[in-house]
Order: C-alpha cells, then structure tokens, then sequence
C-alpha cells in the first residue's frame, strides 16, 4: 500500500519542472542515459520518448525493453547496469530493495496505467468471430476457445503481463461463472505453446504466427491490432476494483505469491547509475508537460505520481514530483 499527500497543483508542478530540467547538469558532458523498460512500452520509448528526450536535453538514450521481472535481476545480479527503470508493476520493485552491496533501487515513482486488452490480428482465419466477440455479439471466451486458434502471452515467471493474463482469467471465471476457464484457455500457465518474449509477442501477431493474444491496451493502439474490451471487472484497468482484483491471486514457480491489482507502471533509478543527473533529467521529462502528452498519445492512462519505497531516497530535485509516504 502506497501512503501519500496530495501531489503540487499542475501548473507549479509543471514550471517547477520546466526550471528543474534545464538546472539539473548533465553528467560526463554528453553521457547517454541507460533505460531498461518493459516490453509493452517498445512503441513509446523508441518512436517517442527517447527521440524527444534528446532533442529536449542533448542526452542520447541507449535503452533495452523486456518483461520487468526478468529486467529487475538482471539489474541486481549485475549483467545490466541501467541509469532508470521502468517497470510494468509497482510490486517488481521489491526485486530491488537494498540489501547488501547488491545494486539497488530503495524507491519509485508511479508513472501511469493500463488495462488487459485481447488484441488480434485482422488477418487471422478468425477474425470475424474475433470481431464478434469485441463487438459483444459473442462471448470472448467462446471464440478463444476454438480449436486452432492460436493464443500468445508472455510468461508469469518473467513478465507483469504473463502472470496478470492468468489473474484475469481467475477473475473471468468468477464473473463469468464459468469454472475451469483458466485450464481451458491457456493449459498451464508455463505452456510453451502460448508464451513467448514480451518484446516477440507483437511482432508475432503482426506476422501472422498468432491469432490473438493479451496486451496492454498501449500495445494494441500503438500498433495499431483491433481488440477485444474486457469488463473493468476483470480488466485490471480500473482502480475502482481494486478490492475486487485482490481477490485472485497465482504463485508462480519461484514461489512467489502475485494478486490481482490496478495496472501500475513505475519509474525510479538504480543506486549503480552511471549518468545520475542524466537519470534525474530523463524522469523529469517523463512528467513533464511534453512527457506526459507522449504517454497519453501512446494509450497510457494518468495516474497521481506517488512515491514507493523509502521516500527519503529519492533524489531532491524529483521530490516535488509527488507526496513522500513509505509503500
């Protein structure tokens, strides 16, 4: 649970960070900014933030996208050294609490949100149920379950996406009444068959190897993939529900204990950063007025920027981005 005060009205917040911005020294003169960020996010950071950020700043950004679990070990154990990181779910953070000299992350921002879409692929052999289905003529589940359709996801052991597809269809089997969906539609949730890479799942559908499978709303705009709405009841997307996602919960193979939440991305920056003022200026313009338009532009939903973690860690210049509270 996040604890927080009231965030700065929008406008001060806005010109403190236009001040902020430019104040803030970039280290190493023209150093890039070294991001690891979720998968789902390809689109934004690539076509959008990253290009912007340099022509804002001068600073390139050297960025690497993947599922936010496997992201955060790679950060700990050392084999990447990221300046920011982007996860899909405010609870990967845990990966990163101090401990010991391993690389760290004590805090983080929340950044935006999102909702479980079905995305498929117009030119699948089943598109016009496909159609059907988003156009509420036929129940999704239904068509998801005709033999030969091929489903793609990402995996639970590795990826937000891949263990809250399995929490929306523990959800869907109770709004449903339809016990044994979950079985019925992925197998187990490691099947081979259905997982794959965050960073492939898209290209996969776009080629045609898929005919539909779960994504983040920002994923099927920015690609532009027709979609199937899923009920606010077992989306993920709608902070209203909290209660009511919490009560589906999956542990995956690590033993790791997953319940069912509002879809969160976070921001914060690695303890082992080697452009830490490059860092501090890549997050603001995250939350700046240019920042938060791209987001918008690419399907993400505004959220209160609130702190996680160990509020005395963030580093002062990003403090007046929101309220301090421990997570």
């Amino acid at each position: 649970m996040i604890r927080v005060r009231a965030p700065a009205p929008p406008r001060v917040l806005a010109g403190l960070l236009a001040a902020l911005v430019a104040a803030v020294p970039c280290a190493g003169g023209a150093a890039p900014v070294r991001v690891l960020y979720a998968g789902s996010l390809v689109g934004l950071f690539e076509d959008g933030l990253a290009p912007a950020f340099t022509r804002a700043t001068g600073l390139q950004v050297l960025g690497r996208p993947g599922g936010s679990v496997a992201l955060a070990h790679l950060i700990r154990d050392r084999l990447e050294r990221a300046d920011v990181f982007v996860s899909a779910d405010p609870g990967v953070n845990r990966l990163l609490r101090p401990s010991g000299s391993a690389p760290a992350a004590a805090w983080f921002l929340t950044l935006a949100r999102s909702t479980v879409v079905i995305a498929y692929s117009p030119h699948s052999r089943f598109a016009a149920a496909l159609r059907d289905a988003a156009a509420g003529r036929v129940p999704w589940y239904r068509v998801l379950a005709s033999p030969g359709l091929r489903v793609g996801r990402t995996d639970p052991a590795l990826d937000p996406k891949g263990y809250r597809t399995v929490l929306v269809l523990k959800l869907a089997e109770a709004y449903y009444r339809r016990p044994g969906l979950l079985g019925r539609l992925l197998g187990d949730p490691a099947n081979p068959r259905q997982v794959f890479p965050e960073e492939e799942l898209v290209g996969r559908l776009a080629s045609g190897q898929l005919d539909a499978g779960f994504f983040y709303l920002t994923e099927a705009l920015e690609q532009h993939l027709p979609y199937i709405a899923l009920p606010d009841a077992i989306n993920l997307g709608n902070p209203a529900f909290a209660r009511a996602y919490a009560q589906a919960t999956y542990t995956d193979p690590a033993g790791v204990v997953h319940r069912g939440a509002p879809i969160l991305y976070t921001v914060t920056i690695s303890s082992t950063a080697r452009n830490p003022s490059g860092a501090v200026r890549f997050v603001q313009f995250l939350y700046s007025a240019s920042g938060r338009a791209l987001l918008a532009a690419h399907g993400l939903l505004p959220v209160p920027p609130r702190v996680g973690g160990d509020a005395r860690a963030v580093p002062r210049p990003l403090r007046v981005l929101a309220a301090s509270g421990p997570e």
